[in-house]
């Protein structure tokens, strides 16, 4: 008898886990630098608590990979859903306490939580055939679609409904809360085989030796520079169309078809992998984060925000689902617990960065420096790239 492909009702469910996680996330980037900069005594600190979210998500990387690794998808999946509705209900309390200090440390608990909504793309790609990794991946990241929506318009709407009186973004934070108890009910359905014996025991080759190959270097190089251009400019965004006289409603409005721009390509996206490579599809991302950059910096009507911030969207999509697509070719099913924990750890020590520096540069320099800083990456990687490009067009493991 034939056993029971699981990996479309996987998709599936991650995918709905995806547009839960990211709603969350995409309402935490319109509220948290505002919030931030309101809580703070020195101003300059409102992205701190963002920053704090992604070092959750950095330092969490790596223990719950091999959570995963021993325990099963469903347990690391599980436990980053509980520290994330604990996170809604600390920030909460917070704002309610004019807490500064708990706010940051609610942020970097949702860090974990994020951390764990990283994994379900790989998750994804664990019971796919060869041929549909790419595509599998890609469309656990459409599920952040429904985010671009649900978030920005949760937040707008909890803060019109004026619960808790004249204290903003408390009702957003229970929301958060609520979403995050749903994914945990939903992750119970995934059905990802644990890893035998033997994978478990085998470590695999050194990190040393599978870092030396071009494949995982564009891959991981393509996750960082696709979230240091992205998160750079997106962070501070909401802060500076409310310093240009934009309404926060307009803001949100912005962050959403943001969001939406970053997701709604992944329909497609592992469709054009598999037919022009991860190559091509990484410089096609890269195009459109310098079309975002030079928008951004041509003024700072309505418009310019939104076309910019889209452009930053359809940049990200292209360069991080090559990236993770690529990132899957460069190691064995054993070594995946340290290699995709390794990429992570990568990634968002660099995007904890860019995000305290992004209101750092802001409060000193301005928004033309913020978008002036990101071309350094995007130029970086492209001579990378090109460098490596005979190299990448070959399978990166036996």
């Amino acid at each position: 008898m034939t056993e029971r492909d699981p990996t479309k009702a996987n998709v599936f469910f991650l995918a709905i886990c995806q547009a839960l996680g990211m709603s969350c996330g995409s309402m935490l980037i319109s509220m948290s630098a505002l919030v931030g900069t309101t809580l703070a005594e020195d101003k300059s600190n409102g992205t701190l608590p963002l920053s704090l979210q992604f070092i959750g998500m950095m330092v969490c990387a790596l223990p719950i990979s091999y959570l995963m690794k021993h325990y099963g998808r469903r347990a690391g999946f599980s436990l980053g859903a509980v520290c994330g509705a604990l996170s809604g209900f600390f920030s909460a309390q917070a704002i309610l306490d004019g807490n500064f200090l708990l706010f940051c440390l609610s942020s970097f608990l949702f860090g974990a939580f994020m951390s764990t909504v990283a994994y379900f793309r790989f998750a994804a790609a664990d019971t796919a055939t060869e041929e549909f990794k790419s595509k599998a991946i890609s469309l656990v990241m459409a599920g952040g679609v429904i985010a671009a929506f649900a978030g920005p318009e949760l937040a707008k709407w909890s803060k019109e409904m004026d619960f808790f009186g004249p204290v903003l973004f408390v009702g957003s934070f229970y929301a958060i809360s609520v979403l995050c108890l749903c994914t945990l009910v939903i992750i119970q359905f995934i059905d990802i085989p644990r890893l035998q014996i033997h994978e478990i025991q085998s470590s695999g080759r050194p990190v040393i030796e599978i870092a030396r190959q071009p494949v995982f270097f564009v891959a991981v190089l393509s996750g960082i520079v696709s979230y240091a251009c992205m998160n750079l400019i997106m962070s501070i965004t909401p802060a500076a169309m409310i310093a240009c006289a934009h309404p926060f409603e307009a803001a949100a409005t912005v962050i959403q078809w943001h969001v939406f721009a970053m997701y709604a390509p992944s329909f497609f996206t592992g469709t054009l992998i598999r037919k022009y490579g991860a190559v091509r599809i990484q410089l096609l991302g890269v195009c459109f984060l310098l079309i975002a950059a030079s928008i951004n910096l041509s003024g700072v009507a309505l418009e310019q925000f939104w076309f910019g911030l889209v452009a930053l969207g359809l940049g990200w999509n292209f360069l991080y689902v090559g990236g993770s697509t690529m990132l899957t070719d460069s190691y064995r099913p054993e070594e995946r617990a340290k290699i995709q924990a390794f990429n992570e750890l990568l990634v968002f020590g660099v995007v904890a960065t860019t995000a305290f520096g992004s209101g750092q540069i802001y409060q000193k320099l301005g928004w033309d420096a913020v978008n002036l800083l990101a071309f350094i990456p995007i130029i970086l990687f492209l001579l990378v790239q090109l460098s490596f490009r005979r190299q990448l067009n070959k399978r990166a493991i036996a």
